[in-house]
């Protein structure tokens, strides 16, 4: 028994490092996607939300997140500030698959993964300080909340028909690509972006660090969902490793093949982003799909992520990265799939998929739309546009990420 205790919270702490893994590949796609002149800004951001989750998660989230059985139901629950050792933390009376710190540290990883999805949403014209803030209040309150409607026994989870997010299509992606669309409506797009002659494309400076960050994420997709079957069990963790890479590749062909039809050329971005389609949409149903399952879903949602990036440029909501359609559009197609494929297909799951999307979906724009639009109106969001033009790194940062390759005037 406690050989298998060990082995179960052995594999947790690795996941826990793939998880951890995957905000380099955030930081290497952004960066790569967007403009030479704001790397830094972009590396920047990208480190200092990792720390903003595990200080914010630690002083506040996962007691938010997890409030105990007294709230079972509820749409809000809180159990103090700080971590408080439980008795047996660090037996298989807490839990059979891990101990109370490694439960913690999974799951703060999870947490800075949606402030992580607004800034590439944001990135190229947003003010740093305000971000951090935005950042603070959306890991440290807002994602806690909507974790605890399923995660944490809330409402999601006790209807007739429990809601379905095995490792979060919805309550990691979703959460941070509304905020994400929040934030990209209400900044506004690039300086140049939208003109009178139509959409001006601004290409990233870096596509090989961009190709590294993708491949950096589905590496740490494993741990993702392989860490959320919550024990090392073979058969589970093996069959979700499997699905996992199925839909990622599957996503990979949906986005080449709808892009070659629209634009007739092969595009590494959208098949980069189809990818990570993919991987969003599976992360909802992992589990419970079978094998041409992963495939359809993640087939479906690479194509999807090609009319979604056409959609928000017609629409004239910026995003350099991709990251709405990516995290949003894909984590709601992940989430509904859950209901139309695999073990737990059926109209009442669909039913209780489109509650979970649209209840997370109202909280979320509230959240981030009252955040943002009060920065707005009293800080500001936005950088002026003298700064856009020459970049956010000598600006923002004082200095640049390729100082031998600046220009000299």
């Amino acid at each position: 028994m406690q050989e298998l205790f060990t082995v179960n919270n052995l594999w947790m702490m690795v996941a826990t490092i793939l998880v951890f893994i995957m905000h380099l590949g955030f930081a290497s796609l952004e960066a790569g996607l967007t403009r030479a002149k704001n790397t830094v800004n972009i590396l920047f951001k990208n480190t200092i939300i990792p720390a903003i989750g595990l200080l914010t998660y630690a002083f506040v989230g996962f007691n938010l997140m997890y409030p105990g059985a007294a709230f079972e139901g509820s749409f809000f629950g809180f159990a103090g500030f700080g971590l408080s050792l439980p008795e047996g933390w660090d037996t298989s009376n807490y839990n059979e698959g891990y101990t109370f710190f490694t439960d913690f540290i999974f799951q703060a990883m999870f947490a800075a993964t949606a402030a992580t999805i607004v800034s590439g949403a944001v990135a190229e014209r947003i003010k740093l300080g305000p971000f951090i803030f935005f950042s603070i209040l959306y890991v440290a309150i807002c994602y806690p909340i909507v974790g605890m409607w399923k995660w944490g026994g809330g409402f999601l989870n006790t209807l007739d028909i429990p809601f379905y997010d095995f490792a979060g299509s919805t309550i990691v992606h979703s959460v941070g690509g509304w905020g994400a669309l929040v934030g990209a409506y209400l900044l506004g797009p690039r300086f140049g972006k939208y003109t009178e002659k139509g959409m001006n494309a601004i290409p990233g400076h870096n596509l090989p660090l961009a190709t590294l960050g993708v491949f950096l994420l589905w590496f740490g997709w494993f741990g993702f969902n392989g860490g959320s079957v919550l024990s090392a069990d073979p058969g589970l963790v093996s069959k979700v490793f499997v699905t996992t890479s199925l839909a990622a590749a599957a996503g990979a062909f949906g986005a080449l093949i709808v892009s070659y039809i629209k634009f007739k050329n092969y595009d590494i971005t959208m098949v980069l982003n189809g990818i990570l389609a993919g991987l969003v949409g599976i992360t909802a149903g992992a589990d419970v799909m079978g094998l041409m399952d992963s495939v359809i879903i993640g087939f479906i949602g690479g194509g999807l992520i090609v009319f979604a990036v056409v959609f928000f440029d017609k629409i004239k909501v910026d995003d350099p990265v991709g990251a709405i359609s990516v995290h949003l559009v894909g984590g709601i197609w992940g989430t509904l799939a859950v209901g139309l494929f695999g073990d737990l297909a059926g109209m009442g799951q669909v039913i209780s998929q489109l509650i979970g999307i649209a209840a997370v979906g109202v909280f979320c724009v509230l959240f981030a739309g009252v955040i943002f639009y009060t920065l707005k109106k009293t800080v500001g969001i936005k950088v002026d546009e003298r700064e856009e033009i020459e970049g956010l790194d000598i600006n923002e940062h004082g200095m640049r990420a390729y100082p031998d390759f600046a220009s000299k005037d």
